[in-house]
C-alpha cells in the first residue's frame, strides 16, 4: 500500500498545528510538522509530500490583517514550489487562518489562474471582520454541496457540525462576476446552515459571509479552505455534548482528512 506523506506548515503564531497533525495521522498519513523557514531555506522540499496543510492560529499575530504576512511569505518566497506542488495535482487544505492565507495569495478561489489550471494570482475574495463585531468561538452546522468538485468532501452527505474560532471570517467577493464564477463552478464547498440544513441570519451564519459560504475550493477541487476546524472534531469525545449521547464516532471532521489521504494514495 502506497504511503501518503503530509506536511503541516507552521510559523510564529500558529496554534492548531498539532491537532492537524493528529487528524492526518488518524486518517492514515505520515505527517511531518515543519516550520516555514526550513522550506524557505531548502532544508525541506514540498516535493517530498502529497498533502500540504496550513493550520489555524494567528500567524505573525495577524498583523496587517489575518493571514496576510504568511500569504506574502508564500507569494514572495515560495511561489515556485507552491505553484509546482499545486500544478502536479497535489492536495492543499487551509483551515481558518490557513484559509485566510489561501485567499490572500489568490490560490483560492484561483479564478485568475484560468479554468482547469492552478496557481496563485490576483486576490478575488477576502475574509473580513465578523459582522457581529467580535471573535466567535462555538459550534456551527455546515451543509456540503454534493456537486462540488472538492476532493476533501466527496461522499459527505447531510449536515455536519464543526467548531469555529475566528474574528475575521466574513467571506466577501470583489465583484458580482467573481461571485457568479464561484457559483457556476460549484466552488462553495460548505455553507452555514441550521441543524435542519436551512440557511439563516446570525448566529446560524456566524460572521455574515456572502452566500453563507464557510469554505471554498479551486476549480480542480484539490485546493480547499474553510473557516471551521475539522481537526477539532475527529473523535466523538470532542463533541461538546458527547456525554449526553450526541455526536458520532468518528467525529464529523475526520472524513475530510480521510478523503484526502485516500485520494492521494490512489491518484498521486
Amino acid at each position: 500500500m502506497k504511503s501518503v506523506k503530509a506536511i503541516v506548515l507552521r510559523t510564529a503564531g500558529t496554534n492548531c498545528d498539532r491537532e492537524t497533525c493528529f487528524a492526518l495521522y488518524l486518517a492514515g498519513a505520515e505527517v511531518d510538522l515543519v516550520h516555514i523557514n526550513r522550506v524557505v531555506s531548502g532544508e525541506k522540499s514540498l516535493d517530498e509530500f502529497d498533502i500540504l496543510a496550513l493550520p489555524g492560529g494567528f500567524s505573525y499575530g495577524d498583523d496587517i490583517s489575518a493571514g496576510k504576512v504568511l500569504a506574502n511569505e508564500l507569494t514572495n518566497k515560495l511561489s515556485g514550489p507552491m505553484n509546482k506542488f499545486i500544478a502536479r495535482g497535489k492536495l492543499v487544505i487551509g483551515i481558518c487562518n490557513g484559509f485566510q492565507v489561501l485567499v490572500k495569495t489568490g490560490f483560492l478561489p484561483g479564478l485568475s489562474a484560468g479554468k482547469g489550471k492552478s496557481g496563485h494570482g490576483r486576490q478575488s475574495v477576502t475574509l473580513f471582520d465578523n459582522d457581529c463585531g467580535s471573535f466567535r468561538c462555538g459550534w456551527v452546522y455546515l451543509k456540503p454541496d454534493p456537486k462540488s468538485p472538492c476532493v476533501f468532501t466527496k461522499g459527505i452527505g447531510g449536515v455536519i457540525t464543526l467548531p469555529i474560532a475566528h474574528g475575521e471570517g466574513k467571506l466577501i467577493f470583489d465583484s458580482a462576476e467573481t461571485r457568479k464564477k464561484v457559483r457556476a463552478g460549484r466552488q462553495a464547498v460548505f455553507t452555514y446552515v441550521d441543524e435542519n440544513g436551512k440557511p439563516g441570519a446570525f448566529p446560524i451564519n456566524p460572521n455574515g459571509s456572502e452566500d453563507e459560504i464557510a469554505g471554498l475550493c479551486n476549480a480542480t477541487g484539490r485546493v480547499f479552505g474553510l473557516m471551521p476546524h475539522p481537526e477539532r472534531h475527529v473523535t466523538r469525545t470532542q463533541h461538546p455534548r458527547w456525554t449526553r449521547g450526541e455526536g458520532s464516532e468518528p467525529g464529523d471532521g475526520l472524513a475530510i482528512f480521510t478523503n484526502a489521504v485516500e485520494f492521494a494514495r490512489k491518484e498521486l
